[in-house]
């Protein structure tokens, strides 16, 4: 893990909420996937967050898991540079997360940079991984590598199209649904801001009597 000073009060209390979100177990399923995906030439982490932070923290590996999922030629990371350089890192996490995104990942399940590099929200790694494996099981376009009940399938929407003579149509009865105003007038209307007249329901001018003056 990345070197990061105590926490203290209430940021201690929510980072030990979000580490009990993290689930061993999806781990070591998580990095199987990944070690599948990518070829035989990785080498597979020791258990335990920490190692799995490290293994995945210079986004590399990351991005050969999104370059994977594609036909070879359309690799949306065309060049992956192995450096020990931070900000280096950084970005090639940060260029799998655009990717990720640009798969069919949803914005809500992407992780931050900081998360992965400094360790701060795993669990949150998880779900993105978890997300990209669920998008590519459902593409089924050939490039998903693994057991395919490590993910779940995502319901696909079934986009209906209509013609332009029956988008016509449909203008022409929401039009009809909402009325005419044919006949309108503004008799009894009161000005906007206009104040009101307020009278006694037995003043003789509410009976329709005029007073004597």
């Amino acid at each position: 893990m990345a070197n990061r000073g105590p926490s203290y009060g209430l940021s201690r209390e929510v980072q030990e909420k979000i580490e009990q979100k993290y689930d061993p177990e999806l781990e070591a399923r998580l990095a199987e996937w990944i070690l599948v995906q990518c070829g035989d030439d990785l080498e597979r982490p020791e258990p335990g967050k920490q190692n799995f932070q490290k293994w995945l923290m210079s986004g590399t590996i990351l991005c050969r898991l999104i370059n994977s999922l594609y036909p070879r030629g359309e690799e949306p990371i065309k060049k992956i540079t192995e450096t020990k350089m931070v900000f280096k890192q950084m970005e090639k996490i940060s260029q799998f997360l655009q990717a990720a995104e640009e798969y069919g990942v949803s914005r809500g399940d992407i992780f931050q940079t900081v998360d992965l590099w400094e360790g701060k929200d795993m669990a949150a790694v998880q779900g993105t991984l978890m997300a990209l494996g669920s998008v590519a099981l459902t593409k089924d376009d050939g490039h998903y590598r693994g057991d395919k009940d490590w993910f779940h399938r995502k319901a696909k929407v079934h986009k209906r199209e209509f013609s332009e003579d029956q988008l016509r149509q449909g203008r022409s009865l929401i039009g009809l649904q909402m009325g005419s105003n044919r006949g309108a007038s503004q008799s009894g209307m009161v000005g906007y801001g206009t104040p009101r007249q307020i009278m006694r329901y037995d003043s003789p001018r509410h009976n329709g009597h005029q007073s004597n003056p």
